[in-house]
């Protein structure tokens, strides 16, 4: 009767959830990872086996119960290009009359991708990709199904928007490989920015990345946002000041936001990740053993996975 107990008790845990922002991952595993390492046949791995070796140490470190590999189905959404055309714009290597542009991405890393989707789906780690979404959406959509603590994993600071403390969901950013992560909760928010993660991403929109394309407000950096954010609570408190003239904006402040109207009309929708991408029904549950360990031991022999894909399956063996 005792056991019976104490295994009721253990399956009214909550779930921890991990959600890999795998192409903000493979992209550091590639530069991170010397291009050395390649397959029998003189091909580069660097950024397959780096991923392996990365989620080998966040399992290891951070014991997830269910783990998913979001994926970039699209990675230039038409519905955000048509909002604010500059998005991510620098970044097309070539535009397509159908379907996603094509992202410039390094010649010796394209050919891994196919090579890493296939492993994952061999191992049985879900991998999910909607189409017309990022892997952001994915992630953020997934991040509000979660019943229990949630973990992302990503080289991508836009993603802070998600940090929730009441709802446990942290961010988890690489500073060197994923061995020193940084920690990112509201406290760690709050000391960096000023802001907790909802008001992140009326930050972000405000002060502009130019990584993505994204404007900003002309004259509103970081910390004049953070102050602004302070003072008026959210992007509508920050407008309505501007029509407010016993509001304490200063002339040029006013000027901007005024100027800016239709970018910040549109930019939250842009900025803020989507929440109600249609997922499809995949198990997330971490795999214990491969789904398919004929289609990895012939994908290991033929990319020379070696030590890399070992550790792994070890690792979730466990």
């Amino acid at each position: 009767m005792r056991g019976v107990t104490q295994q009721t008790q253990q399956t009214q845990q909550p779930r921890r959830t991990m959600l890999l922002d795998t192409a903000s991952l493979y992209f550091r595993a590639y530069f991170g990872v010397p291009d050395s390492v390649r397959a029998p046949d003189g091909t580069p791995v660097n950024a397959v086996r780096g991923l392996l070796e990365f989620i080998d140490r966040l399992v290891k470190d951070h014991h997830p119960d269910d783990l998913v590999a979001c994926m970039d189905a699209d990675w230039r959404p038409q519905w955000r290009v048509d909002l604010i055309p500059s998005y991510k714009a620098h970044r097309v290597a070539q535009e397509t009359e159908t379907g996603p542009d094509e992202e410039e991405v390094p010649d010796t890393l394209s050919p891994q991708v196919p090579v890493i989707e296939a492993v994952l789906d061999a191992l049985g780690i879900a991998r999910v990709g909607v189409e017309g979404y990022e892997a952001d959406d994915v992630i953020g959509t997934f991040t509000g199904r979660a019943t229990g603590p949630v973990d992302i994993v990503t080289g991508d600071r836009d993603l802070y928007q998600l940090v929730d403390d009441k709802r446990e969901v942290r961010v988890l950013y690489p500073l060197k490989g994923v061995g020193m992560l940084q920690i990112t909760d509201e406290a760690w928010l709050r000391e960096k920015y000023g802001v907790d993660g909802a008001g992140y991403a009326t930050l972000a929109l405000l002060r502009g990345d130019p990584s993505d394309g994204l404007p900003g407000v002309p004259g509103i950096g970081e910390k004049t946002a953070s102050k602004l954010l302070a003072e008026f609570g959210d992007l509508a408190g920050i407008m309505a000041a501007v029509d407010d003239p016993k509001a304490k904006l200063t002339p040029s402040q006013r000027k901007r936001l005024d100027e800016s109207r239709p970018y910040v009309a549109v930019a939250p929708k842009v900025v803020r990740v989507a929440g109600d991408v249609p997922l499809p029904d995949v198990t997330t549950a971490l795999p214990r053993t491969p789904r398919d360990p004929a289609a990895l031991e012939e994908l290991a022999t033929r990319w020379g996975l070696g030590g890399s894909l070992a550790r792994l399956l070890t690792t979730l063996h466990r």
